[in-house]
Formats: C-alpha cells, structure tokens, sequence
C-alpha cells in the first residue's frame, strides 16, 4: 500500500468518516474497490484506506476484524485477513513508521482483536481463507508471543489441535508450523506436549488436509530445534510421517502425497541427519514411488528429487548416501528409463527450427538434468563403477533410444565424474567413437554431444592422447548431408574440442577442417551455416597466426554473410558472423586483417545506428564483436569509440528486470518457472523472478567496458567520468556473478587510464588530484563491497583488485583508506577460518569418506587462493609504504600467526614465509625486531618437504642476510647448513626443485658478500662458484651472475683462488651466460662480461678455452671478435 504523502483534503476526510461509521456498507464497498480491476477506482480507495490507517488505525482495526468474522461474502473476508495481516505486522515505507501498526494500538483494541481473531479461527468454514487467517494469525503471534502479549493463543490452539473439528485440529497445525518457522524457541518448552500432538495427528485414519498439516508442522519444528538431543526426542514420527505419505498414495490421493513430498524434500535439505537411522526404508520407499507405473509424473519425479536432495546435502550429512550403492544403482536405473521417453519427431530431421528437443519430453529433461546433479553430488568413484554395469547394455541395444539414452547419460556425468573418466578415458572415448558410425542419426547425433561435453569436462588430456581420433571422426561427421541436424552439431563440437586445444595439435588438422567448414558455411540450412561460423571461430581463436593461410579463402564468405543476412529469420546468423570475423582478425592481426576491419565496422555502425529490436541477439554479439576489432586495433580504434559507447553504457546501466511475489502465492500466479528466460530464487518469504537474458546482456557489457580500459589504457580517459558511476555500484549487484567479476576487474584498469593520461598529458588538463579523486572514490567502494561479498572466489578477485589499485596509486592512499583495508583482510582471514572449521566439522560425520574428502580439499583449495591474494596485498602495501606501514602490519600478526602452525597445507606456510620475506626486504632496519621470532622458522622451512615451500625460506634467508647486518650474524652458521641441504640433495636439479635449488645459491651467494667474515670464504666461495650458472629462475639467475661480475671485476681472491685456479670455471659461466642471449644477464651485465674476457691475458684465455664444449667456444669466438 502507498502511503499518501500530501494531506486529505475535506472531501475525503467526509469520505473517511462515513466509511468508518456505524453504518457498515460503505467499508465494505471499500474493501470491494481495494480489489477493483479498475486502476482509477483502486487507487482512490487505497489513498482512503491509507488515510483510515494513518487518522484511525483503531476503528480501521476493529472494522476489518468484523468483516472477517462475520461477513457472508467469501471475498471480503479473504481481502480482511489479506489486510490485516499487511498493517498488523508489515513496517511502513514511511521512514516515520519504521515500526509496525500493532503497537500503537489501545490495549482495548488489541484485546478485542486477539479474541476476534481467534473466534474467526473457530468459525470459518472456508479452506483457503482459513488458510490466510492462520497466516494472519501466525504472524501476529510471531510479533506478540516472545513478549508474553497472547497468553491466550497457546491454550487455544491445544484445545482445537485435540478436538474433533478436523477443520480446527488443521488450522491449529498451519499456526504451529508458521510458528516454528518464526519463533521456534519459544515453543521448546512445550516439546513433550507437541511431540504427542504431532503422534495423534499423524495417525492412520485422521483427515488428511489435519495429516498434511501435522506433517509440516513437525517439520518445521524438526528444523526449528536447535539441540540434537531435542531432534532425537522426534525421531519416531519419521514411520509416521512416511506411513502419511504411503497412505496418500493407496487411496489415491495424489496430489496430498505431492505435498507430502514436497514436505519430506524440505527437511532432506535443511536436516537429512534427522532421516539417518530409517534412511535405507525412507529412501527405498522413494525409490519405489520413482518406479511405480501407475503414478503420475509429477509424483514420481518429486520422489527422484527427494533422494538427489539428499545426495546435495554435503554440508549437512556427508557421504550418507554413498553407503547406501544398491539405492544409487537403482536411482540411475530410474534416470537412465527417464530418458528413454524420447520420440522421433520429424521436425528433428527437417532442422528447419534451432529447437534441439523435438520428441523430448518432460521425464526426459529431468533425468538429464538429474544425472548431472547426481554425478556433482556423489562424485565420480561412486557414479562410474554404476555407470560401467549398466551402459554396456545399453549401448548393445537394439532400441535407438537406449543407445541415444546411454549416450546423453554420459555427457551427463562427465563435469561431476571428470577425475575419473580421466583416468579410464581410452574406454570412454572408443564407448562413444563407436556410435559416430550408429545406423540411427539421432544416436550419432548423442555422440557427436558426448564428444563435445567431453572435449569441456575432461579436457586438456581428451585433446592431448586423442585429437588423431576425435577430429577426424568429427570431420567425416560433417559429410553427413542427410542429417543437417548431425552436420550442425559435429561443427558446434569442434568449437568445444578446439577451446582446450593448443594451436601445435590443431595445426595439422587445419586444412582439413577448415576446408569441410567453408563447405558447411554455404549449406541452404542456416543451422548448419550458424554451426559452422561457430567453429571457425574458434578453431581461428585456438590456431592463432597458423590460420593467417586461409584468411583470403574465408574472409569473402564471412563478410557475404554479414552484408547479406538481413532478414529477421536470420538475424542469428548475422550475429554470428560478427563474431567469427572478429575472432578471426584478432588471429591473423593488424596487418592482416586492417583493410577488411574498415569495411566491417562500417557495416557494425550502420547496424547500431538502426532500430534493432531489443530481443536482437545482434545486440549482445555486436558488444562483444566491437570489443574483439579494438583489441586487434589497439589504437587505431579510438575514431570508433563514440559510435560504440553511447549503447554500451546503455546495455551496462540496464535495470534487472526482477518481480517479486510472496512465496506462498504460486497458486494465485501465473508459474513463472516454466518460462526458460526467467530465473526465480527464493529469499525468505519472497520469490523474485529475474529476465536472465537482460543479465547476461548487462554483463556482457560490463566486461566490455573492462576489455575497453584494459585495451586502450590513457586513450579510454574521455570516458572514466561515465564509466566509474556506472560499474561501481554494481560491485554489489547480487543478481548475476558475472556482472560483479567485470565490475571488479574493470577497477585498477580505470585508476591506471587516468594516471597514464595524467603523465601523458592527455588528460584534458586534468592533474594528479583527478586521480585521487577517483582512487578515493574506488577503493573505499572496492573495499566495502569485500565486506559484503558472498561468493569466496570474487572475494579472492577483489582483493587483487585491491592489490593492483594500491600499485598503481599507492602514495595517494590516506592513513585510514589503508587503515580499512587492513582491517577488511582481518575480516576475510577470520571468515575463511570460519568455513574451513565448518569443514572440518563435517569430516567427524558418520558417514564421512575419502570422497567427500576429495570434495573438501577442492573447497578448501579456494581458501587457499584466497589467502594467497591476502598475501600479495600485504606484500604490495609493505612495498609501497615500507617501515610506515608496519604498526599496521603489527595489527595483522594475531591474524597471520596460526598459518605458520604444523598443522597448515605447504601452500599456506608458502605464503605466510613471503610475508614475512615482503617485510624484511622492505622495511629495512625497522624489520629487525621480528628476526627473532621469524627467522628459525624460516631455517626451519628451508628443508621443508615441499619445494615451494623451500623456495620461499630459502630465498627468505637471502634476504635477512643482504638486509639483516649484525641481526642476522647469529644465524650464518645454520643458515649455511641449511642452504647446503637444499643445494646437495640429489634431485636438486629436477625441473620441480630448480627454483629452490637458485634461490639457496642466490642466497649463499649474499651470505658471501654481506657475511664473509662470519665463514670460512676459502671453501664457500668457491663451493658457490661451483653451483653456477643458474638456468631456471631467471631472476635470480640475472643478480647472481651480476655478482659474480662485481667479484671478477675486483680481483676477489677467494673467487680466483690460488695462482688464479678457478678462472678456467669463471671463463666457462660467462661462456654459458653470454650463449643464452638476454636470458641469463642483463645487457648492461652481457657487456661487462665481455670486457672481463677482452681483458684477460691472451695466454689465460687460451688453456681455459681448452677446457669448453665446443659451442661454448664458438659462442665466445664471436661475441670477442664481433
């Protein structure tokens, strides 16, 4: 109801008056036109009836009451209960009215109330409006109870739940369960008494609207309890409860059992531990229903969802369900029949429509989909042993459907089963390579999809061991001109294959492929033409230059299509040869491509220009085409960016189209879930409906203007003004992911557009403090939305963002804007603990096997990813504002301490090791004091098992030893033994360890020249000599053959050794050194070497040339001489 905000005026004051006069009539007139179809005639009454409620709440309360209990019209008394429930118990819009109506009515009229109500709960005799009156109820009672204001309520409702009134005993129940969804907690006290109600009304041969009501109302309460214990006292409703629903179905009463399911659905979900001790009867008794020929459909797939709830319910009850394998054989039984309803509709071969589901039916699209949920949730070493014993027969069938059903399974299960399918995939693949050659085209059809969802789920390996026989099977595919619909699809599947592909493996393939394609792009069926611009796509995108060679041949073609398919039957095909011309000039470049791009985006801005209607795939397909030809332009984009912004922004500023309903009132809407383009989420007692398809749009568009910045860098800033307003707020549009990830990587990318136009002076006269401007309007925001973000992965996103933006502009960060970010990684830390304990909760399950602890490392993995981006912020703001920086750092040590524990993965202990590398690299002098307590821990981790982990000690004590002076004196000799651990070990050299390995050289080598009156230099020095040159961290490698120039160029004896003895082992680094180019040394150290060898006596160099490999000698010979 909309509050009137301007005054009454004296006509409807008069009006109020008589409508709340003794005179009943005209109020109900009132509530009448409040449900008017008439616009004109319900809005005057809602602006009266909100005038009632603002002027006379108590009269207004007292009318409504009467209405509902003696009105003998249906409808007013339903609109009563709709109404008073509203301004009883929902707070105003109006700010001044943030609290409910309730409250400031007279005690009178509270009373009053209280007892109308109930006596209506006694009198009505209509299901639907009790129903309404127990919500009214409910939620009054919800308001009231916990302050003791219905003393009445609770004696009433057991009175009625006891009597013989099955009408009352029902309406008694839907209070209890609204209650126990409300305010649980106060009914605890009453648990005994409940627990024998719940017994009675969920007996055999009680009402069943009273056994459905009981049901959910010892539901809810079930989830309302806090305690195990309490839960336990409940358990032996569950035979009832189940014996509710078997009854239902004996006596034919589907639709009761449907809502009993729909109940039993519910609590698999929030409480499955509850079913533990009867699981193997509840879930048979499932599985039964789920086999039954008799039931209806919808009976029958809500018995299949019960278990897959089940099964999802990882959190609560892991692994319970996987001990039960003879039920997870029988449920796939049950989805493999599922989709064998398919029919051979002749629309499927003509492929005159897009609609890839001609003869599916409904038990076909919720066995797919289950399958797929099934294999997420069980995982795939319980899922492939049952998918082994039961697909063979199928494949062998002579039914088409059962070969096309084994098929569809397997592209099912292959995400939630990737692991192991990968390691059986030679069976997998000749399973499905086999039915490329089936009689039926349907079948060769699924196969053609089974190879394109494996090509995604178990790829790269797929690609790697068995593109000699997957493409080619592919390729003779697309000869089928029989079946279009085949041709199409085998097309769509290389687009899936190349995605994972490098362009080596596809290179061979190329002509073959493309040339097949070409054929494809001139077919009379625009399905095969759209499948077939869709894999030249992306083999263009996934082959790179090689595809330079077949530019010329398919560039005509392409542009043919985008000049010519202008009719709106094929507006798809338009808008996929945008895409494909623009996949295929960032492939070929610049050069190849300039001469064509000008005519393309001419035709692009004459498209833009014109009204495209707002369902146009053109749209969405253009944003991104544009984004593609400024990424190959570069630059040369720049003339284009004000035809493409002004809609860009546009398609990024879109509303979400979102409805919201009350999620109880799916009887009285129109069911929005059927319709594809619709999303719906439920949040507490609302659902909201969203247009996915103007999601994916706004989305689309947000990571356009990303790919924009990133792109252009200074040449974006003419549009920083228009584009920070747009995407910062939608750092917290909860409805669409993908919007948050662009909004959030778009970030750093316009703080460093406008400090490179800044020091470019291409800023329009604009200067440093316009970059501050926008860096305060940036972080703060970045910042804000961290604290609020729920998704771990776009919370690791954003602390990079975080991190990149501080790089760029860190000396203009104020001491608070980095006091908050500190204090937002404290937040994140503690979160993350938070969840990973809640993890480790769950491994002291029952039912808890290797399975869910595969699952649970996967999770924790994002923990870790997670952690590792807090690391790097850390490191940035230690690098960017050093000693200053560390009384905060101070702040983060209690959270940062737990991380260096035994019990910690190697990837945590990594990264809590280069923190504290970070702080002694960059806080000089003021890093001392935490020597101590670091350092042994870092000497420690030196000999780690895991080589990252040594890497970062290692290179750790490089770095107290440059920077640690007399502070690290104390720990020279264990640092020594330590580095010669990690240097001697035999696989020292292995490509895992080589980067440990250079760092402890690297590090022995400062120990050398910050130390060396702590060693014994005669022996280490050259021991260090010996370990070079370093060839696998090329960081490393090129400060510490710039050392050892610095060492040669003074003469250092103890690198020269006796009579010079080590040169010949100098002369051979620096050959090695000098023969891999810039690698190695930088150019200014290349030269110096050079001079060194210019500057030896002829005779050295000649008996240490001796003792080269040959190109060693060449590659010297002609750096001398040159």
């Amino acid at each position: 109801m909309a509050s009137s905000v301007n005054r009454p005026t004296d006509l409807q004051l008069a009006q109020v008056a008589a409508i709340l006069g003794h005179e009943n009539s005209q109020f109900e007139t009132l509530i009448s036109h409040l449900m008017s179809a008439a616009n004109e005639q319900r809005s005057q009454a809602e602006t009266l009836f909100n005038i009632c409620k603002q002027n006379h709440p108590d009269t207004l309360v007292l009318k409504l009451s009467q209405l509902l209990h003696s009105s003998p019209h249906a409808e007013a008394r339903a609109m009563s209960a709709v109404l008073l429930r509203r301004i009883l118990t929902i707070a105003s819009d109006d700010e001044s009215q943030s609290q409910t109506l309730y409250p400031s009515l007279s005690p009178n009229t509270q009373s009053t109330l209280k007892s109308t109500l109930l006596d209506s709960v006694s009198r009505e005799s209509s299901k639907s409006i009790s129903k309404k009156l127990c919500d009214t109820v409910s939620e009054l009672a919800s308001l009231v109870l916990p302050e003791n204001g219905w003393p009445e309520l609770l004696p009433f409702m057991f009175q009625c739940v006891t009597s013989g009134n099955s009408r009352h005993r029902e309406s008694a129940l839907l209070i209890f369960a609204q209650l126990a969804q409300y305010i649980g907690e106060t009914l605890v006290p009453h648990l005994d008494t409940l627990h024998a109600v719940f017994r009675g009304c969920l007996s055999t041969g009680t009402d069943p609207d009273v056994r459905i009501a009981a049901l959910g109302a010892s539901i809810n309460f079930i989830q309302a309890l806090e305690e195990a214990s309490d839960r336990d006292k409940l358990h032996d409703l569950l035979p009832l409860m189940m014996q509710t629903l078997t009854e239902a179905l004996n006596s034919g009463e589907e639709s009761t059992a449907q809502e009993a399911i729909e109940l039993l659905i519910e609590l698999a979900g929030t409480e499955p531990r509850f079913l533990r001790k009867q699981i193997a009867e509840v879930v048979g008794a499932m599985l039964q229903i789920a086999e039954a020929e008799t039931l209806e459909e919808g009976t029958k797939h809500l018995a299949v969802e019960f278990v897959i709830t089940l099964a999802e319910a990882r959190e609560r009850a892991p692994g319970m369900i996987r001990k039960l394998p003879q039920f997870i054989k029988r449920l796939f039984e049950i989805l493999m029949k599922m989709l064998l309803d398919v029919e051979d509709d002749p629309a499927w071969h003509s492929a005159e429509v897009e609609h890839e589901d001609a003869g599916e039916s409904s038990n076909y699209s919720v066995g797919q989909e289950c399958l797929d949920r099934l294999s997420m949730s069980l995982g795939g070493n319980t899922i492939v042993p049952v998918v082994s014993e039961i697909l063979p027969a199928y494949l062998a069938a002579s039914e088409w459907q059962k070969r096309h059903a084994a098929l569809i399974a397997l592209a099912q299960i292959a995400e939630g089963c990737s692991k192991v399918m990968t390691k059986n995939l030679e069976q997998v693949v000749s399973m499905v390579l086999n039915s490329f050659q089936d009689p039926h085209p349907r079948v060769r059809w699924a196969a053609i999809n089974a190879i394109g969802q494996l090509s995604t789920d178990l790829g790269p390996d797929l690609q790697n061991q068995y593109h000699h026989l997957v493409l080619p099977a592919l390729a003779s595919s697309m000869d089928d001109f029989h079946n279009p619909r085949v041709q199409a699809h085998a097309a769509s599947a290389v687009l899936n294959f190349s995605e994972n592909c490098t362009s080596e493996l596809l290179q061979p393939y190329l002509d073959g492929i493309v040339g097949k394609l070409l054929i494809l792009l001139q077919n009379s069926k625009q399905m095969v033409q759209e499948g077939a611009l869709t894999a030249l796509a992306s083999v263009a995108d996934s082959s790179q230059e090689h595809f330079q060679k077949y530019y010329d041949a398919v560039m005509p073609y392409l542009k043919a299509i985008l000049m010519n398919a202008t009719d709106k039957t094929n507006r798809m095909l338009r808008a996929k040869s945008m895409e494909c011309i623009s996949l295929v000039g960032m492939a070929v470049g610049k050069d190849k491509f300039k001469d064509d791009a000008k005519q393309v985006m001419d035709v692009l801005m004459s498209l833009q220009g014109s009204q495209l209607e707002t369902d146009d795939p053109t749209i969405s397909y253009m944003l991104q085409a544009w984004a593609r030809l400024c990424k190959c332009l570069g630059q040369d984009f720049l003339p284009y960016m004000n035809v493409v912004m002004p809609p860009l922004l546009h398609s990024a500023q879109l509303k979400p189209d979102v409805t919201i309903t009350s999620a109880d009132d799916s009887d009285d809407d129109i069911d929005a879930s059927d319709d594809e383009s619709i999303e719906t989420i439920t949040l507490g007692d609302k659902r909201i409906g969203i247009k996915t398809s103007v999601l994916e749009e706004k989305a689309t568009a947000c990571n356009m203007l990303c790919c924009y910045a990133d792109e252009l860098k200074e040449g974006f800033f003419p549009w920083i003004d228009q584009v920070a307003p747009t995407l910062v707020p939608l750092l917290k549009f909860y409805f669409h992911e993908e919007v948050r990830k662009a909004a959030v990587s778009a970030m750093p990318e316009l703080i460093r557009s406008a400090k490179l136009a800044v020091e470019k002076g291409q800023s329009q006269g604009r200067n440093e403090s316009y970059v501050k401007q926008l860096s305060d309007y940036i972080i703060p925001a970045l910042v804000e939305a961290l604290h609020k973000e729920p998704e771990t992965e776009i919370c690791t996103s954003m602390i990079d963002a975080i991190k990149e933006c501080v790089q760029i502009c860190g000396p203009l960060l104020d001491e608070n804007q980095v006091r908050s970010i500190v204090e937002e990684l404290k937040q994140v830390i503690t979160a993350s603990s938070a969840r990973r304990n809640e993890r480790g909760e769950r491994v002291k399950a029952e039912d808890f096997d290797a399975e869910e602890g595969e699952m649970l490392k996967e999770e924790n993995e994002l923990e870790e990813e997670l952690f590792d981006q807090v690391g790097d912020c850390l490191g940035t703001l230690l690098k960017t504002f050093k000693a200053p920086f560390l009384p905060l750092f101070d702040e983060m040590l209690p959270f940062l301490m737990p991380f260096w524990g035994k019990d910690r993965t190697s990837e945590e202990k990594r990264i809590a090791i280069c923190i504290f590398d970070d702080v002694a690299e960059h806080c000089g002098e003021a890093a001392l004091k935490y020597y101590n307590t670091f350092l042994p821990l870092v000497l420690e981790a030196c000999n780690d098992t895991a080589t990252d982990v040594r890497q970062a000690a290692v290179y750790g004590v490089g770095i107290c030893s440059e920077f640690g002076g007399a502070a690290f004196r104390p720990f020279v000799a264990e640092a020594l033994s330590r580095l010669d651990g990690v240097i001697r070990r035999p696989d020292a050299l292995h490509p895992d360890n080589v980067m440990a390995y250079d760092n402890a050289v690297s590090a022995l080598g400062k120990i050398c020249q910050f130390h060396r009156d702590s060693i014994n230099a005669a022996q280490i020095v050259p021991a260090w000599l010996n370990c070079l040159p370093l060839k696998g961290d090329l960081i490393e490698a090129k400060v510490v053959h710039d050392q050892l120039c610095s060492m040669v160029e003074r003469s250092d004896g103890e690198l020269l050794g006796l009579n010079h003895q080590y040169l010949p082992k100098i002369v051979s680094v620096f050959a090695d050194v000098l023969s891999a180019g810039k690698d190695l040394a930088s150019e200014e150290t290349v030269g110096r070497m050079i001079n060194l060898l210019r500057t030896l006596p002829a005779s050295a160099l000649a008996s240490t040339f001796s003792s080269l490999q040959p190109q060693q000698q060449l590659a010297l010979q002609s750096l001398l001489s040159a």
